[in-house]
């Protein structure tokens, strides 16, 4: 074989290798990360409106989608927490009650000015599902209330700490950041104060357990 032939051979080998080695290094990429920012996208509601550009920071669809969800707790657990006050029997869970009015007190009023600065339209009642819960614990009595209080605020705050966590670490939108960082204290001491009740069924708050609305009416 000639020195050309050779040098062309030994050429072809080193950019294969080169190729090779590139398609392991972006495969990783493209397999974990492309997926968990797919995931995230097909997880957040998305209005159609894109990337937006702000003083901020840019401002994605799971952005405005958590700015409207944070909106959306406040809509149902700030009466949930009120009527606790009023209708709960047990020191605990009357003082389950009082934090979330005074958690969500706040924290609407933060998210309110989010909204405002963002250009985020903002939801005014709760979502159907909300309503029903809200409507669940009207109808429900003695015993039976508190532990169903106790069991869908405490499955509602499990779900949105998750989403919390997750926007908190991927959001470059310095307001968004700063509403989770508040929510993110906000949830944690309301789970906090839903557990020191001891009516949390935890077995039930898997996604796949029955509804709240079956939870045992005999008491603790």
């Amino acid at each position: 074989m000639s020195l050309a032939s050779r040098y062309v051979m030994g050429t072809g080998i080193v950019i294969g290798a080169l190729v090779f080695t590139l398609i392991a290094l972006l495969t990783p990429v493209q397999k974990f990360g492309g997926r968990s920012a797919a995931a995230a996208t097909s997880a957040a509601d998305d209005d159609g409106a894109g990337i937006l550009s702000t003083a901020f920071g840019p401002l994605t669809p799971q952005d405005r989608d958590f700015v409207r969800k944070v909106r959306l707790a406040g809509l149902w657990e700030l009466p949930a927490g009120r009527q606790a006050q009023q209708r709960g029997t047990r020191p605990m869970v009357r003082t389950a009650g009082m934090h979330l009015v005074e958690g969500h007190t706040e924290l609407d009023r933060r998210v309110i000015e989010v909204g405002q600065a963002l250009g985020v339209d903002l939801p005014d009642r709760p979502s159907d599902q909300q309503q029903d819960w809200l409507d669940q614990l009207d109808r429900a009595q003695g015993a039976q209330y508190e532990r169903l209080f106790v069991q869908l605020l405490r499955r509602a705050h499990g779900k949105v700490f998750a989403l919390v966590a997750q926007v908190r670490a991927q959001t470059r939108n310095s307001m968004v950041r700063a509403l989770a960082t508040d929510a993110n204290t906000t949830v944690l001491d309301h789970i906090t104060v839903l557990e020191d009740s001891g009516l949390v069924d935890f077995d039930g708050l898997a996604d796949a357990s029955p509804a709240p609305s079956t939870v045992s009416r005999s008491t603790k």
